[in-house]
């Protein structure tokens, strides 16, 4: 995301009198807002709702949607001049506030009601088959299927890097190979549920096909989570 979008993260609740805004910062979720609550809207009613100056919205409409997260659409009536309505595109969606940890621990918390601590486990082991089956094509599309041990985990540490782990793949000096995540993307539920990360062994033990062993642990307290993986005897 570039700096447009940086700035646009975090959308605050509008408040009830909007000010004129001092920063393009500011300016941006100001507009982000408008369009929100009143949909597609012209540079003339947003500056007008906004308290700002046409011209500085117009320059903000223009980041926005260079970053795809407005959209511009040209209206044409009679002889004049078209008129150009923007509006949100559903990757905005990301700029605005969101509870997906609070889902997931919600309803974690009603399947353990329905069927107890190993209905939970029975869930995280599916999702980890249907994850493993879609990490074992990539792994296949990206590197082959006879690809060496140091070659996989390393693709497979580029895997998890996209789904925001921050992950890396380390050859030690004396060949030991570790895959380590500086980040949990899931850590309110994997604090919460050891089974979440039972199910990241065992995916990294199907996918690889040899033997894991975790040795740190973000949600025990440590700096990342670190694997060690070598060949199965």
């Amino acid at each position: 995301m570039d700096q447009a979008g940086a700035d646009a993260s975090r959308v605050a609740p509008a408040p009830s009198a909007p000010p004129v805004s001092s920063s393009p910062g500011a300016l941006r979720r100001e507009i982000l807002i408008r369009l929100r609550r009143d949909g597609a809207s012209t540079p003339d009613q947003l500056a007008v709702a906004i308290g700002a100056s046409r011209t500085g919205v117009l320059q903000q409409l223009r980041a926005l949607e260079a970053t795809n997260f407005v959209s511009r659409q040209t209206i044409r009536h009679g002889v004049g001049r078209p008129r150009h309505l923007y509006d949100l595109t559903g990757d905005a969606q990301e700029l605005f506030p969101s509870n997906y940890d609070g889902l997931a621990a919600g309803l974690l918390s009603a399947i353990g009601a329905v069927g107890g601590q190993e209905l939970i486990e029975q869930v995280f082991q599916a999702r980890r088959r249907q994850i493993g089956d879609r990490v074992r094509r990539e792994l296949e599309e990206r590197i082959g299927a006879d690809a060496p041990l140091t070659e996989r985990v390393r693709a497979l540490a580029v895997i998890q890097d996209e789904q925001g782990y921050l992950a890396d793949a380390v050859l030690e000096p004396d060949g030991t190979i570790r895959l380590r995540e500086h980040n949990c993307a899931i850590l309110d539920v994997a604090s919460g549920q050891r089974s979440a990360c039972d199910a990241e062994l065992d995916l990294f033990r199907d996918v690889l096909g040899v033997d894991v062993v975790r040795e740190t642990h973000i949600a025990s307290g440590d700096r990342c989570c670190s694997y060690r993986i070598s060949e199965s005897n």
